[in-house]
C-alpha cells in the first residue's frame, strides 16, 4: 500500500539558523517529528521503545539552552533513534530476539551516551533484525507498506526517511546502513572500520561499524563528529577525523565506476539511473575512471565478486558465540537463518577463517592501492528500489563491497524510479570520511542542479 503522500525527511542542520535567532526551537521541531510518529508508527512500527516524555523535556532544556546562546554543540536538541541493539540505560536492549525481551544493561552505549552529552534527544529504540542479522522485524517502508524498509538498520532508515527522526543510529557488517537508507530515501554513513565507538553495542563482528543515517549529509557528519569527538573510535582505532563544520563539497578530479558483481543483477532502470548521474558528472568535468579504463580498478574488481560469500564466511564463524550459548538456553528463541548461522560455524575450522581472514587482507589491499587512481569510487547502493515483501531485507550485494574493505561508504538519495528511493553510493579511501564527505557534496551538487 502506497503511502498518501510522498515522505519528507527532515533536517535539523536546516533549522539551525531559526534556533539562534529565536524563529524556531528544538521542541517545536521535536512536535513535529512526533506529529509524523503519531500518524505513521502504527502502520510502519518503526520502534519497539520510545520515551516520549523524556525526549520532550529533553528537548524543552534544549531550546533554552539555545535561547540563552549557549548550546552543548550543534546538534544540541537533535531527535535521534538508537537501533535496538545498542545499550540504553532508560529503555530495554531486545536485539529483534525474543530471548532478550525486555533486557536492561542500566548503561548507555558510548554512542549513545556522547549523544546524550551534546544535547541531543533520545526518542527511543528503534527496530533492528534479530541480532542485526537476516531475521526481519516488522517495519515497513515509509515510501509503500507493502514493501521493506532493508535491514538491518530498519526502524532507524524507516523513522528517519518518514520524518519521524532527524537521524538515527545504525550498525552494518554485510549491507545494514547503507541498504536501508537507499530503500527508504535518507543518507547513510558506514564509517571506516572502528570510526566510531561500538562500546555497549551487540554486533561482535570484525567488519561491524556503528553508523548514522540521517535526513541530509549536514546531518549525517554533525551527529557523527559529535559522538567521536566525546567518545572516540572503537578500542585501538584513534576514531574519524575532520572539520567541526560538515565538510564543504569539493569536486573530485576523477570517481572509480565500481560495478561489483551487483551490476548483473541489477535493474535495467537502476543502471540506466546510475549511468544518467555518471553522464552528469562527466560533463561537469570529473573523469569517470572504469575497470576498462585501468588495471588497479580491474584488479579490485575482479576481486569483489567474492565479498558477500567471504563476508558471511567471516561473519558466520565470528557469530559462533554467542549463537552457540543462545542455543543452548533455549534454540527454539532463534530464527532459522540463526541455526543456519550456527551449524554453518561449527562445521568450520580455525584454519577455514583464517584463510577467509588472509583473503579478506588481499582484497583490502588491492583496494588501498585504488587510491593512487581515484579518492573515491561510485556504485549503487542496490540492486533497484526496495523489493515488495517485508519477509527480507533485500539483496546487500552493492553494499557489502564497503563493508569487507572497511572502508567509509555514503548512500545519498539521489535517485527515483516510479516514485520511489534508491541510493548512489560513494566509498572512499579507509580513514579519509572527510573527504569522502566533501566529495558527497560536490555529486549531490552536480547530480541535482543538472536534473
Amino acid at each position: 500500500m502506497r503511502s498518501d503522500a510522498s515522505p519528507k525527511t527532515r533536517s535539523f542542520a536546516a533549522s539551525l539558523a531559526d534556533f539562534a535567532s529565536g524563529a524556531d526551537d528544538s521542541r517545536a521541531f521535536l512536535e513535529r517529528c512526533l506529529a509524523e510518529y503519531e500518524a505513521r508508527e502504527p502502520d510502519m512500527q518503526a520502534f519497539v521503545a520510545v520515551d516520549l516524555e523524556g525526549a520532550r523535556a529533553a528537548a524543552d532544556a534544549a531550546a533554552l539552552r539555545w535561547k540563552s546562546g549557549a548550546p552543548l554543540s550543534r546538534i544540541d536538541g537533535m531527535p535521534i533513534g538508537v537501533k535496538d541493539i545498542i545499550e540504553t540505560a532508560d529503555m530495554p536492549t531486545g536485539m529483534g530476539s525474543p530471548l532478550y525481551k525486555g533486557w536492561r544493561s542500566n548503561r548507555d552505549a558510548a554512542t549513545v551516551s556522547a549523544l546524550r552529552e551534546a544535547g541531543a534527544v533520545i526518542v527511543g529504540k528503534t527496530v533492528t533484525t534479530e541480532f542485526a542479522a537476516s531475521a526481519p522485524g516488522p517495519t515497513r517502508n515509509p515510501y509503500d507498506l507493502a514493501r521493506t524498509p532493508g535491514g538491518s538498520s530498519s526502524g532507524s532508515a524507516a523513522a528517519v526517511g518518514s520524518g519521524m527522526l532527524a537521524a538515527g543510529l545504525g550498525t552494518q557488517v554485510v549491507g545494514s546502513i547503507i541498504r536501508p537508507a537507499s530503500y527508504c530515501g535518507c543518507w547513510g554513513y558506514k564509517p571506516s572500520l572502528g570510526g566510531l565507538n561500538r562500546g555497549g553495542s551487540h554486533d561482535y563482528m570484525s567488519q561491524s561499524c556503528a553508523g548514522v543515517i540521517a535526513a541530509t549529509r549536514e546531518d549525517a557528519w554533525q551527529a557523527a563528529r559529535e559522538i567521536v569527538i566525546r567518545a572516540g573510535g572503537d578500542p585501538g582505532f584513534v576514531g574519524i577525523s575532520g572539520p567541526e563544520l560538515p565538510p564543504e563539497p569539493q569536486r573530485p578530479a576523477r570517481l572509480a565506476f565500481l560495478e561489483t558483481a551487483g551490476w548483473e543483477v541489477a535493474a535495467p532502470r537502476a543502471k540506466e539511473a546510475l549511468q544518467a548521474v555518471l553522464a552528469k558528472l562527466s560533463a561537469a568535468g570529473v573523469e569517470i575512471v572504469t575497470r576498462r579504463s585501468d588495471a588497479t580498478l580491474a584488479a579490485l574488481e575482479m576481486a569483489l565478486p567474492e565479498a558477500l560469500a567471504l563476508t558471511r564466511t567471516i561473519n558466520a564463524w565470528e557469530s559462533r558465540w554467542p549463537l552457540n550459548t543462545y542455543a543452548k538456553r533455549d534454540a527454539s528463541k532463534l530464527s532459522a537463518s540463526a541455526r543456519q548461522r550456527l551449524r554453518e560455524a561449527e562445521a568450520m575450522s580455525l584454519d577455514d577463517y583464517r584463510a577467509a581472514i588472509t583473503r579478506r587482507g588481499e582484497i583490502r589491499a588491492l583496494h588501498a592501492a585504488l587510491a593512487g587512481t581515484a579518492r573515491a569510487s561510485i556504485a549503487l547502493s542496490a540492486p533497484d528500489v526496495a523489493p515488495v515483501g517485508i519477509g527480507s531485507t533485500g539483496d546487500p550485494i552493492f553494499a557489502v563491497p564497503a563493508s569487507l574493505l572497511g572502508a567509509p561508504a555514503l548512500s545519498l538519495p539521489l535517485l527515483s524510479l516510479d516514485a520511489l528511493p534508491l541510493g548512489v553510493q560513494l566509498i572512499g579511501c579507509v580513514d579519509a570520511d572527510a573527504e569522502l564527505f566533501a566529495i558527497a557534496g560536490a555529486v549531490e551538487r552536480i547530480s541535482r542542479a543538472l536534473a
